[in-house]
């Protein structure tokens, strides 16, 4: 009769400390955008590094995605992402001092921390519980973007109604991921089974040899571009359909609010198919059918509409990707190895994304090309994705090629 209990307040620990690392994924980096300009001129620096504030986080991504399977499998999942929150907190602290380099190095800091936990949580989520892939993605999807969207959305009230400034406000982040810590630490008492597991279809390179990893990987990749580039650019976009930069800027906001019960849904769905086909169509025709919107529309009407068809299909391909990470995979270890490799490649195409919208927009002076743009990668992204969606896992696969 003890064992049950025990068993429940192991269970509900290993929950609270998922959400908790899910509340950090995002806030460190989106509250930097509402205060780029308070940054710039306190720091004196110019367009261009303020842009890398942005980029450097995602290079970090891109970089550390790939050895963090492999550090996960050497020291356990669990301390590694406890390292990635130390590493987190770390850098919010250093970019706390108003220097220059601090702030570069800070933001480094930032990304490698939160790009362990990416990699990691899937797998901790697929090994943990591999009958509830679904739902335990769905509460830590929508967990991270809530705390996304709040992240972008306090960064205003606090440095300028309460006169805490960018260096402070941006510090208050670091209470949080001290919580995330706190709240991790019950996990490192007894790794996980699943840390010792040998898997000899992890050694080498193998994973980047199939087929529905890559399919996977693209998908991943293709939607980190959309999603970038668009949380960029689209207040831009929608000022040359004719609305305000005030209004344009509020658009991203609802983009971002629509999705969330999607962020949610998702995944849960996703997980009571076989395929998931069905669903990747799905997301392709609201995505177009948003972006045909803003292309032909200039009232505010449509274009509020398409921004909202638009968010649900953001909100679907993103938590469908990360669902995929468990579903395409058999086990903890393969999770973490094809989060690494769609993420380190996704996170390339997110830093090359937001650059590239930029030199078509200077270079055309319309709007309409980028517009055009995102409509050819929702066509390669859904290719990829029905690919990804088959009833299949990576490894499996994996034997013909070997």
């Amino acid at each position: 009769m003890g064992t049950k209990p025990q068993l429940n307040t192991k269970k509900a620990l290993s929950i609270i400390g998922i959400i908790f690392v899910a509340f950090n994924l995002r806030p460190a980096i989106t509250s930097v955008g509402p205060l780029i300009s308070s940054i710039m001129k306190d720091i004196g620096i110019s367009n261009a590094a303020a842009g890398f504030i942005t980029t450097l986080p995602l290079l970090s991504f891109a970089v550390f995605s790939l050895l963090a399977p492999k550090l996960g499998y050497r020291f356990g999942y669990e301390r590694m992402v406890f390292i990635g929150l130390l590493t987190l907190i770390t850098g919010i602290v250093i970019r706390f001092i108003s220097l220059t380099f601090t702030l570069f190095a800070g933001t480094a800091l930032i990304g490698i921390g939160i790009a362990i936990s990416n990699v990691l949580l899937p797998g901790i989520v697929k090994g943990k519980y591999p009958q509830k892939v679904g739902l335990m993605t769905a509460v830590y999807t929508t967990c991270m973007s809530v705390f996304s969207a709040i992240g972008t959305g306090l960064s205003i009230p606090l440095a300028k109604n309460l006169g805490l400034g960018w260096e402070k406000t941006l510090l208050c982040w670091a209470s949080l991921a001290l919580l995330a810590a706190v709240a991790w630490l019950p996990q490192l008492r007894k790794p996980s089974k699943f840390n010792d597991v040998k898997t000899s279809t992890l050694q080498g390179n193998s994973i980047w040899r199939s087929k529905i990893a890559w399919q996977v990987t693209i998908f991943m990749g293709l939607q980190s571009f959309l999603f970038y580039s668009m949380i960029a650019w689209l207040p831009e976009i929608l000022n040359g359909r004719g609305l305000s930069i005030s209004t344009a800027g509020w658009m991203v906001s609802i983009m971002q609010l629509t999705g969330l019960p999607i962020t949610f849904l998702t995944p849960v769905l996703a997980a009571r198919f076989h395929s998931q086909r069905g669903i990747v169509g799905l997301i392709g025709f609201l995505y177009t059918a948003g972006l045909l919107g803003v292309l032909s529309g200039s009232s505010i009407g449509v274009l509020t509409v398409s921004v909202m068809l638009m968010g649900i299909g953001q909100a679907a391909s993103i938590s469908l990707a990360l669902t995929l990470l468990g579903l395409r995979t058999a086990n903890a270890q393969q999770s973490a190895a094809l989060s690494g490799m769609s993420q380190s490649v996704g996170y390339s195409l997110a830093a090359v994304g937001p650059v590239l919208i930029g030199i078509l927009l200077d270079v055309t002076a319309s709007v309409t090309v980028p517009l055009l743009l995102f409509i050819a990668i929702i066509i390669v992204m859904v290719t990829a994705g029905l690919g990804a969606g088959r009833n299949q896992t990576v490894f499996n696969e994996n034997r013909a090629y070997d």
